[in-house]
């Protein structure tokens, strides 16, 4: 399309027939460049959302909604078509590839050709810009009844949490949804698995599955530098095999390599279409970034707004600093409730009371869940964000302001920038988005994805070579499961255990683990361990992995973290026992949730593996108790699953009974947030009904 962005905001300045005749100029520009142009370029499309943006706030181009809705259906937006007004035969077009059964949502052109190959029974690897609505592509396969027993692999659990709605809200007449190890699936009935690749990998009750999908795909790639690439794979793997279709999803994918002698054929759909429009803002040449930054977020038009930032401590400062000497919004329940419940001294409390929240991984799932919620409607206008939240969550950011460009102390690539941008804009609630950036973007490149399980599986890495079934073995790779079960005295089923957690790092720990045991460590214990035995196990995982990790300083903290998280009779005592004893710098008192994350999955592996090999030197040796319970933080299953579901333990656990499940819980906190006498808050009465019900 000719027309800038300079240009488009010229043009929304404009008034009465001058406006009129130039959105008619552009109206003709773009059916021209349709003839001439490819149907998914951004410059075509790039015209629908922002007109749409023009119509909804000027009555004087009343008269162009018709020739606006055909504009869209021309370039494959049904989505923008206005039915009321449009030419019936656009309206019919919009009508055919409208979905009632899933709130009225009308497809676009890409969407349905991408529907398309899955009805017609083929694999699908699907790469979309964010804006795409890949995730409403799910939705659209369930809704048909063709699949009975699907399983979605998700990276994190705030995604989960996502789907869970979603799923709840649209399909809970229809399937069972299984998520937690503790639920057994149906035999006969529709079930939706519903996991990270470290939930899925280990369930024996997936049977026969008729879809799998992935999501953010890209993650099978071990050149992503994702820790948890190898699992996935495995995962994966162990799904595709049971499996009759697969659906892979993600973002800003050119290609993905395979192997000519892989086993899965796929159709492979590449696309740029995007359903918003985005404005790119340079402000590499600032001088004072900060000031800035402030100056932008103080101005509404860009709420909400997200502010990428490269790590948790960065975020913690910036959130501080911003709501030092500015109050953006008054948040003040959230910021009572985090003081009453996680006890005082935290700079998030009194960012929160400013308008500022932040999002990582050291934030605790129901508050960051919480945040995301508070950040959509509206009442929480800024949102500080790490990479976590470019993993497909969805928000309502009308702004995202680029304002480091590292991850991990590294510059971030060309992918995870194009992910980030792509957080700007939300499809029916802001057409045109705005990107900040403080720094120069990164090079332009070519992304491609290549998957372990689709190359030669001979070749694979070691950790995946331990999950490959019999169909699909080699002499090669017998060999080679063979050799390692000889080098480190493993079964299979062994084999599989360690390899969760690197089997480089296993044999480590079954070195270090001989060498306790003939230094008379008390390593080899079983039932409910003491401080000293929790620390023995805890000084050998420390000499592979390092104590930052995990949230602490040294393999005594993590111990008496461990041992005081076991004690204390609440979740909300021991986050108080945390502040009150804290004396370390306040912008990393949020470790403690890092902790925590360590105890859900990392710390429970590491442990299983000490103890694999400790058993072999004394069979006696059983640490099954304590590693059932640390991902679950020492209490009953139902709090931790419904944390994950929004809702914090500190509320749940005050009123938890004898023999609950999880629904029983889920049943009695909703009816006492419908209680205006209860003993909630108010508050709390909208968290818990916008997490459960919402």
């Amino acid at each position: 399309m000719t027309v800038s962005q300079q240009q488009w905001r010229e043009i929304e300045k404009l008034q009465g027939n001058e406006l009129k005749s130039r959105v008619f100029s552009v109206l003709q520009e773009a059916a021209r460049d349709i003839q001439i142009l490819d149907v998914d370029d951004p410059g075509v499309l790039d015209v629908v959302p922002r007109l749409a943006n023009l119509l909804e706030a000027r009555p004087e181009l009343e008269s162009y909604r018709e020739a606006f809705s055909s504009l869209a259906r021309a370039v494959g937006l049904w989505n923008y078509i206005d039915k009321e007004t449009a030419d019936y035969r656009d309206s019919m077009v919009a009508d055919a590839v409208t979905a009632n059964e899933l709130d009225g949502i009308t497809f676009h052109r890409e969407q349905v050709a991408a529907l398309n190959t899955l009805l017609s029974g083929k694999n699908l690897v699907l790469s979309a810009p964010t804006s795409f609505g890949k995730s409403l592509l799910i939705d659209a396969l369930l809704s048909t009844n063709r699949y009975k027993r699907v399983a979605i692999v998700l990276p994190t659990i705030a995604l989960l949490d996502e789907f869970r709605r979603r799923i709840e809200r649209r399909f809970g007449d229809r399937f069972a949804l299984v998520m937690y190890h503790s639920q057994e699936a149906p035999s006969h009935d529709p079930v939706i698995f519903l996991g990270t690749q470290e939930r899925l990998i280990n369930r024996k009750d997936l049977g026969r599955l008729d879809l799998a999908v992935v999501d953010e795909f890209y993650k099978l790639d071990p050149s992503r530098q994702d820790d948890r690439s190898s699992t996935l794979n495995a995962a994966v793997y162990q799904l595709l095999r049971r499996s009759n279709q697969f659906f892979f999803l993600g973002p800003n994918i050119e290609t993905v390599r395979y192997s000519a002698e892989n086993r899965w054929k796929f159709e492979f759909l590449h696309t740029r279409f995007a359903t918003v429009a985005v404005d790119t803002f340079d402000l590499t040449r600032i001088e004072n970034k900060e000031d800035r930054l402030v100056a932008e977020l103080k101005d509404s038009k860009n709420w909400p707004a997200l502010v990428f930032i490269s790590s948790p401590d960065r975020a913690n400062r910036l959130a501080a600093t911003l709501t030092a000497e500015t109050a953006f919004s008054k948040v003040a329940n959230m910021s009572e409730w985090i003081d009453e419940n996680f006890g005082d001294g935290w700079e998030l409390s009194d960012a929160v009371a400013s308008g500022v929240a932040v999002h990582h991984g050291r934030i605790p799932r129901s508050l960051a869940s919480q945040f995301v919620r508070m950040f959509n409607n509206g009442s929480l206008p800024i949102l500080i964000c790490t990479s976590t939240l470019i993993e497909g969550v969805n928000t309502a950011a009308k702004s995202v302001l680029i304002y480091d460009k590292q991850i991990a102390r590294k510059n971030y690539d060309f992918f995870t920038f194009s992910n980030i941008r792509g957080r700007a804009g939300r499809l029916g609630q802001h057409h045109v988005g705005s990107v900040y950036l403080f720094h120069a973007p990164p090079d332009e490149q070519i992304v491609e994805v290549e998957p372990p399980l689709f190359g030669d599986l001979d070749d694979a890495p070691d950790e995946l070579v331990v999950h490959i079934s019999d169909e699909d073995s080699s002499p090669k790779i017998s060999d080679r499961v063979a050799e390692l079960a000889r080098a480190m005295e493993l079964s299979p089923d062994e084999l599989r255990l360690a390899s969760s957690v690197g089997l480089e790092d296993a044999l480590a720990l079954k070195q270090l683990t001989q060498i306790a045991s003939r230094q008379d460590s008390v390593i080899h214990w079983g039932g409910s361990p003491s401080y000293n035995e929790i620390l023995a196990v805890c000084a050998v995982i420390c000499k592979v992995r390092n104590a930052s990790e995990f949230g602490v300083r040294s393999p005594a903290q993590l111990a008496f973290y461990l041992s005081n998280l076991r004690s204390n009779n609440s979740l909300r005592e021991f986050f108080r026992w945390h502040s009150g004893s804290y004396r370390g710098q306040a912008h990393q008192q949020d470790n403690v949730f890092r902790f925590l994350r360590a105890c859900e999955y990392g710390l429970p592996q590491l442990f299983s593996v000490v103890e694999l090999f400790a058993k072999r030197i004394q069979p006696t040796t059983n640490y099954s108790l304590f590693i059932a319970e640390m991902p679950r933080w020492f209490r009953a299953e139902v709090l931790k699953n419904l944390d994950e579901q929004g809702v914090p333990v500190q509320i749940s656990e005050r009123f938890l009974a004898h023999n609950d499940t999880i629904e029983s819980l889920r049943q009695r906190l909703v009816r006492q947030a419908r209680d205006p006498g209860s003993k909630l808050t108010e508050f709390e009465r909208e968290w818990i009904l916008e997490a459960l019900t919402g």
